[in-house]
C-alpha cells in the first residue's frame, strides 16, 4: 500500500502562509484593471431606494449583454423589456420582488423582439407573465419576426402575452397608444413617442422599438429602447422632445444609436448603460464594444454623468462583474440621486476599463 505524504507544521504553515499572499496579489492585479472589490452581479443597493419616482436599470445574472428596466411611480409599478435570456427571469424577479410586494405590474412594454430585450416574457410555464399580474401590456407594432408557435422565441412571446392578454391584461401595440399619455400617479406620467417605424417597415428589427418619455414635475426621461439612428431622426421630426434629465443609451451604448440628431436636442444631464461592457459578444473590434468608442465622442459635450451596468470579465469563461451593477436613479423633492448596487458609484471615465479601453474625449479631461 502506498504511504500518504506526510507535511510538517512548519512547511504547512508556510505553504499557507504563501498562499495567503498569492491570494492577495491577485486581489490586487484584480482590483487594478477591474476596479474596486468584485460584487455579486445581482446585487440590489445595501437599503431598498425611497421617492415617489425610481427607476431601476438591472443586471441580468450572466455575460450577456441585454435590457431590463424597473419603474416605481408612487404605488405603480413598471416593466420596461426583460432580457438578456430566459434564465434571467430568476434574478429580474428576485431584484423587483423586493419593491412589487402585491405580485401585480400595471403597466409592461415589450420594446421590440430581440432576445436581449424580451426572452424573459417567453419561457412557457414560467415567464414573467406567469409570475405576475399584468394591468396593461404596450409592445411594438410591427416586426420582421415569423410566428412558429412554440418552435421560436416570438411564437412563445404571442402565446404568454395572449394569455395574459386572456387573463384579463389590457393590450395595446405601440402604434394605438402613440403620443398618448399614462397617469401614473404622484405626478408622474408616462408618453408613449410616436414613430415612424411604428407603421412602416424596417431593416433593422431594433428600428420597432416603443420609446417612452417620462415626466415628473420639471423632470424628463428619455426611454428609447434599441432605435437606431435614422429612426432616432424621425423621433425627433415627430414628437417635441424636450431637454432630458436621464437618458437611457440606446441600443446599449451602440455607434449605430444615440445620434447626433437626438442628442443634440435632449441634451441630457445622465446617461445609463445597460450592457456587458467590453463583452465581444457581437463584435471582437474593441472600438465597437458596449459601450462604443463612437458613442463616447458623441455623448461627451453633453454630460460625463455616464453609469455603466455590467463589466466582462473574460467572455469564453464566462465570467463578468458589476461595474455600477443595479442603477437606481431616484427622484424626490430634492432632486436625483444615483444610487449603485454594487457600492461603486464611479461614472464611466473613472473606470479602468474606460482607461485601457477607450480614447477619451476633450470634453471630458
Amino acid at each position: 500500500m502506498a504511504r500518504k505524504k506526510k507535511f510538517s507544521k512548519g512547511l504547512t504553515l508556510f505553504l499557507a502562509i504563501l498562499c495567503l499572499a498569492v491570494g492577495c496579489v491577485v486581489g490586487y492585479v484584480g482590483a487594478a484593471m477591474y476596479g474596486a472589490a468584485s460584487f455579486k452581479s445581482d446585487e440590489a443597493p445595501a437599503a431598498l431606494v425611497q421617492g415617489e419616482l425610481q427607476i431601476h436599470f438591472l443586471e441580468l445574472g450572466n455575460k450577456y449583454t441585454g435590457d431590463c428596466t424597473y419603474i416605481k411611480a408612487g404605488d405603480t409599478d413598471i416593466l420596461i423589456d426583460a432580457g438578456s435570456k430566459t434564465d434571467s427571469i430568476a434574478t429580474i424577479s428576485a431584484y423587483i420582488d423586493q419593491y412589487v410586494t402585491d405580485k401585480k405590474l400595471e403597466y409592461v412594454i415589450v420594446t421590440h423582439a430581440h432576445q436581449d430585450h424580451y426572452a424573459g416574457f417567453t419561457k412557457r410555464d414560467g415567464s414573467l407573465f406567469d409570475l405576475y399580474e399584468v394591468g396593461t401590456i404596450i409592445d411594438f407594432a410591427m416586426t420582421n419576426q415569423e410566428d412558429k408557435g412554440e418552435s421560436n422565441m416570438y411564437g412563445r412571446y404571442l402565446l404568454e402575452r395572449d394569455a395574459e392578454i386572456a387573463a384579463g391584461a389590457t393590450h395595446f401595440t405601440a402604434d394605438a397608444c402613440a403620443k398618448q399619455s399614462f397617469d401614473l400617479g404622484s405626478g408622474v406620467a408616462m408618453t408613449v413617442l410616436d414613430s415612424y417605424y411604428y407603421y412602416n417597415e424596417a431593416h433593422s428589427e431594433n428600428d420597432y422599438s416603443v420609446c417612452t418619455l417620462f415626466t415628473y414635475g420639471d423632470y424628463n426621461y428619455l426611454f428609447t429602447g434599441d432605435l437606431e439612428e435614422d429612426g432616432e431622426e424621425k423621433l425627433v421630426q415627430m414628437n417635441a422632445l424636450p431637454e432630458v434629465d436621464l437618458y437611457k443609451a440606446g441600443h446599449h451604448g451602440s455607434k449605430t444609436s444615440s445620434s447626433a440628431a437626438l442628442l443634440e436636442v435632449i441634451k441630457p444631464d445622465m446617461v445609463c448603460v445597460c450592457c456587458c461592457a467590453g463583452s465581444p459578444e457581437y463584435t471582437k473590434t474593441d472600438a465597437n464594444q458596449f459601450p462604443t468608442q463612437e458613442f463616447v465622442d458623441r455623448i461627451a459635450p453633453y454630460t460625463d454623468k455616464v453609469y455603466v451596468t455590467t463589466l466582462c470579465v473574460d467572455y469564453e469563461a464566462g465570467t463578468f462583474r458589476s461595474m455600477n451593477g443595479n442603477i437606481a436613479v431616484v427622484t424626490d423633492q430634492n432632486g436625483i440621486t444615483v444610487n449603485c448596487g454594487s457600492g461603486d458609484a464611479r461614472v464611466l471615465k473613472e473606470w479602468e476599463w474606460f482607461k485601457q479601453h477607450r480614447t477619451c474625449p476633450a470634453a471630458w479631461q
